[in-house]
């Protein structure tokens, strides 16, 4: 995995690439189509795609593919879900572990007084964020630029008793732990605001494996409530912790990409990314998978 740094300005060039790829995806643009359309050369967007993904564009983009997002939320009703968040040994991402505790009713009404949270811009593979922190762990995860003053009231707004304190140095150092260029063992530890039944979701959400997709029903159905899959669209709706508690993971049941707070063309590439990585990862253990020839396949057509 390249430095945080360059995959975060890779990101914004891959962004462009999957918004075309998506917005013409009944004429399954070639490489150079898509090269032309993000002011690349076809070598210049393989080799991005290549340090971004680990994996070349067009394989890449097999995992964008509607057809590829159906088979796995078929496989998601069979899956038997750790009950510890994260993956097998031979399968995960890297070592990090991502543990959580909810706040009581009483720290939600003190709004963060006595409280200060450490708050920062850094870069991540899917471009800039703000992370925020207090003395327990991460409570606050947006993707956007510091140039947004948006992203900042915002996390206002949900601590405004809290005292803010700027540290651009920690911000980073968190970023690097959550997308260690290598394996990395270690823990990320999160401090969640919001109703029981929100919790609840977003729980099921961090027993959900990197590379592995579900509909909102079936995240309705590990969150221990069957027949409540459009208030578990609210609760994701609701998540200001992005990629770690990771709504990106839930799809729509025929498996388009469907909303995200962050915008779909990074919801897309947070799948893809995760699959192509556990897809690599899983084949160095258990030898080569091929996949279908296609060109740059069948993508789902952006949300309205």
């Amino acid at each position: 995995m390249p430095p945080v740094e360059d995959a975060s300005r890779h990101y914004a060039r891959v962004a462009k690439a999957i918004a075309f790829i998506r917005a013409h995806a009944r004429a399954q643009p070639t490489l150079e189509e898509v090269a032309a359309a993000v002011h690349l050369s076809p070598q210049h967007l393989q080799r991005v795609f290549a340090e971004w993904a680990g994996i070349s564009p067009k394989r890449f983009l097999q995992f964008l593919t509607k057809e590829y997002a159906r088979g796995r939320l078929a496989a998601a009703d069979s899956l038997t879900v750790a009950e510890a968040a994260g993956l097998s040994s031979t399968s995960r991402l890297h070592d990090l572990m991502v543990s959580c505790e909810a706040m009581t009713p009483g720290e939600i009404r003190a709004a963060g007084r006595g409280i200060d949270i450490g708050y920062g811009f850094a870069p991540t593979p899917f471009g800039d964020a703000l992370l925020a922190w207090t003395p327990r762990g991460v409570c606050h995860f947006a993707f956007g630029v510091a140039a947004d003053p948006s992203l900042l009231d915002a996390l206002r707004s949900r601590w405004p008793a809290a005292t803010l304190v700027h540290d651009p140095a920690q911000a980073d150092a968190l970023a690097q732990r959550i997308f260690p260029r290598t394996p990395t063992r270690g823990r990320i530890h999160l401090v969640l605001r919001g109703t029981n039944f929100q919790i609840k979701v977003w729980e099921a959400l961090l027993r959900i494996e990197p590379g592995q997709v579900l509909s909102y029903g079936q995240l309705a159905r590990q969150a221990g409530s069957p027949r409540a899959a459009r208030a578990v669209g609210s609760a994701l709706a609701a998540n200001t912790i992005g990629f770690l508690i990771p709504c990106h993971r839930v799809l729509r049941e025929g498996g388009d990409i469907g909303e995200y707070r962050w915008g779909s063309e990074r919801k897309a590439a947070m799948v893809a990314w995760e699959a192509s990585r556990a897809s690599a990862t899983h084949e160095a253990f258990q030898g080569s998978e091929n996949l279908p020839e296609s060109r740059f396949a069948r993508l789902p057509h952006p949300s309205p």
